[in-house]
């Protein structure tokens, strides 16, 4: 795993960004694997600016987003469908029919997610794939218990995850309780992976991370078992580590 540490959430968004053009500039058709939140937004933003400033184009990318919520339908302001297109594929050349995200509302969820599978490998794997990390080692929905082996697959979230998500309804209550996701065994399959944590509410999840021990209870230690793995983290969340390199010296 390949660690980059940078002063702060700008600093990092601008090298996710540079990581993700490069991959682009060297391979106009890549297929990008994507993720929604907080922690790819300002990755989103700088390369919406490099598009409009004809830097790099998405004319030939593809996309597969990593989840979706259960239950929400594209148009709905909370879907992950409608995060993507209005953060960012509204405001970049990319052909909106080449974008795929798990069916939601698929009417037989088990299919849903034998479907996402197979798009996956028809259209992917992705080129270069961008993850989160949730404060409970969480990447996609994959909750601590996950298996390092599931596919695209059907989860409950757990209360904590719901909690986190819960700034961008009105209540936890309309939080879903339940999401399609990339299985680990589906990540991994990307070609490169690139990690990204900003703040001190992720400080604890690095440190364990990379901490280096291969738990199913922590989900982002599978990243392990990847050959090319990307970490770019700024100081806050890397503050534990750091203090406790420091402690040592």
């Amino acid at each position: 795993m390949k660690l980059m540490l940078t002063k702060d959430y700008d600093e990092l968004s601008k090298c996710g960004a540079d990581l993700i053009m490069a991959q682009i500039n060297a391979k106009q058709d890549s297929v990008l694997g994507l993720a929604t939140g907080s922690s790819p937004l300002g990755c989103y933003q700088e390369l919406i600016q490099r598009c409009q400033n004809n830097l790099v184009t998405f004319k030939y990318v593809s996309s597969l987003n990593l989840d979706e919520y259960i239950g929400l339908s594209p148009e709905h302001q909370q879907s992950y469908r409608y995060f993507m297109n209005h953060h960012f594929f509204n405001q970049i050349n990319i052909n909106q029919n080449h974008t795929y995200l798990p069916n939601g509302v698929h009417p037989n969820l088990e299919q849903a997610c034998i479907e996402y599978e197979t798009k996956i490998d028809q259209v992917g794997p992705p080129d270069i794939q961008i993850l989160g990390i949730g404060a409970n080692g969480h990447i996609g929905f994959n909750e601590p218990g996950s298996s390092f082996s599931s596919y695209t697959h059907i989860v409950k979230l757990a209360h904590s995850t719901r909690q986190a998500n819960a700034r961008f309804f009105r209540s936890i209550d309309e939080v879903p309780t339940h999401a399609i996701t990339m299985g680990i065994s589906s990540i991994l399959k990307s070609k490169k992976i690139i990690l990204m944590a900003s703040g001190q509410q992720k400080a604890e999840a690095i440190k364990r991370l990379l901490d280096g021990e291969k738990n199913e209870q922590f989900p982002a230690s599978s990243l392990f078992d990847h050959p090319d793995v990307t970490l770019i983290v700024d100081k806050e969340a890397y503050e534990l580590v750091e203090t406790e390199n420091l402690a040592r010296c």
